[in-house]
């Protein structure tokens, strides 16, 4: 898992983030893999293009999630920079040889509806030009609950990271059923 603060447990208790309740289904249900959250709180896609060659070499990972991009988004950076950073990390993951997941995401429109449009748009284009599955929108069903979020308003609280569970689990789980054959 590679990914910002909303899969690194930013503001949560330490095992309550829907990374963490990923780990304890896939041993659960799927024991023969393990889950490995190389997620930092603000990371960018630069940022998680320059780590991942060394996590891929470090771990040898079977499947990749990308949950990249928020801070790129809410930073108004370039949308170009920020779909080549994700491709680039689709195909690093490729060469090793790991099946990818994309987790998409949606932002305010304090840049404008074009840009907040575009950055939706992104994760969409690359899943379908490289043929992965993609999550449509982590925080989707329940954006729009403020009380499911922190006080920042930005990090979903503890009670949401079973739904952030939820959204991934149906698009992840038959990336891991596809290496037990």
């Amino acid at each position: 898992m590679v990914g910002d603060s909303l899969s690194a447990e930013y503001g949560l208790a330490r095992g309550t983030g829907w990374v963490s309740l990923l780990s304890d289904r896939v041993s659960q249900q799927e024991p023969q893999y393990s889950v490995v959250n190389a997620s930092i709180s603000g990371d960018t896609t630069s940022g998680g293009r320059s780590r991942l060659p060394r996590l891929l070499q470090k771990y040898r990972p079977e499947v990749v999630v990308l949950e990249l991009g928020a801070n790129d988004g809410l930073r108004g950076l370039d949308l170009a920079q920020m779909r080549d950073n994700l491709q680039a990390m689709i195909d690093a993951s490729r060469v090793a040889h790991a099946r990818v997941l994309l987790i998409g995401m949606r932002i305010p429109p304090n840049y404008g509806r074009d840009y907040s449009e575009g950055f939706f748009d992104c994760y969409a284009q690359l899943a379908r030009a490289n043929r992965i599955p993609r999550v449509t929108f982590l925080l989707d069903g329940f954006a729009d609950r403020l009380d499911w979020f922190q006080a920042d308003h930005m990090h979903p609280a503890e009670r949401a990271q079973p739904s952030m569970l939820d959204n991934v689990w149906p698009k992840l789980r038959p990336l891991l059923g596809a290496s037990a054959s």
